[in-house]
């Protein structure tokens, strides 16, 4: 899944409110459902894993994946959701919603199965999330429905875009929930980023940082590169190199007086560094100038 491509086409977006006993009966999507439970309880059953969802709760429903869904108890069922494609194609404006079950679905319709790229993501994406803090995507469900049904002008980019934030929450929420050793240290892990923010005009070592924190070097490259994708080192390394180029371009001062105030011993150093980094000599940005 190539997350710089995404560009959803939001089909349905609507709140349900549901007061009576109520049962959907197994079906299979064309598209992706986000299902958010505001109110009540409900079962949900995909591909034969039995879920019972209340206040707070995320569902994401895959295409082709087997469900039924129930209200459980009494009282009022409320249940934001959308349909969706995460990949707008030529055909997203005619496909519906379906509340079929696979074996009655005909020939002419399989057409409108959406591809499911996220088989192929690096993080195992789950069908039920407990949320950690549910208002903010709950806002953001209840933002994108009413933008939907108002259709003001321009609608249609604005909640592509609106979805776009709304699915980068999920993503964290997941993987926080498969990774919840990185929340444990959370605070530390900032500590340590202020401070390498900080510090972009010196070198930094592990064990400095390993006394600053109190976590062992190993464990500290490991969750740190879980959580900000580079080691600690590389990441204060970014944060210098790309110090330097906004100095390279904005400045006239020498490059090896950049260099220099920026904790490089020499204009040869600075110069292997930040070609490792940025893959160009540093005097392509002053000569682009």
């Amino acid at each position: 899944m190539i997350l710089q491509q995404l560009s959803p086409y939001i089909r349905v977006a609507m709140d349900s409110k549901i007061p009576f006993p109520w049962q959907l009966k197994e079906r299979v999507l064309f598209d992706y459902e986000l299902l958010y439970v505001k109110e009540g309880r409900m079962r949900v059953v995909i591909e034969g894993q039995t879920y019972e969802g209340e206040p707070g709760d995320l569902f994401l429903i895959r295409p082709k994946q087997r469900h039924t869904m129930e209200k459980i108890g009494t009282g009022m069922l409320r249940q934001p959701h959308l349909h969706f494609d995460l990949y707008y194609s030529e055909d997203s404006p005619d496909v519906k919603v379906s509340f079929k079950p696979l074996e009655e679905i005909s020939d002419e319709e399989r057409n409108w199965f959406r591809q499911d790229p996220l088989d192929g993501f690096s993080i195992h994406l789950a069908c039920h999330l407990r949320l950690r803090n549910p208002t903010v995507i709950e806002n953001m469900m209840f933002e994108i429905i009413n933008e939907f049904q108002v259709k003001m002008p321009f609608y249609e980019m604005n909640v592509k875009g609106m979805f776009i934030q709304l699915f980068i929450h999920l993503l964290r929420e997941n993987y926080w929930n498969q990774n919840p050793q990185l929340l444990t240290n959370m605070d530390e892990l900032v500590k340590l980023r202020n401070y390498l923010k900080s510090h972009i005009d010196q070198k930094v070592t592990l064990d400095e940082l390993v006394r600053l924190t109190g976590i062992s070097k190993f464990y500290l490259i490991h969750i740190f590169k879980k959580t900000f994708g580079m080691s600690p080192i590389q990441y204060h390394q970014l944060l210098r190199i790309e110090k330097t180029k906004e100095m390279i371009q904005f400045t006239t001062e020498p490059l090896s007086v950049i260099a220099e105030k920026y904790g490089y011993p020499d204009l040869q150093s600075f110069s292997k560094a930040f070609k490792k980094t940025d893959g160009v000599n540093p005097s392509f940005y002053r000569k682009s100038k």
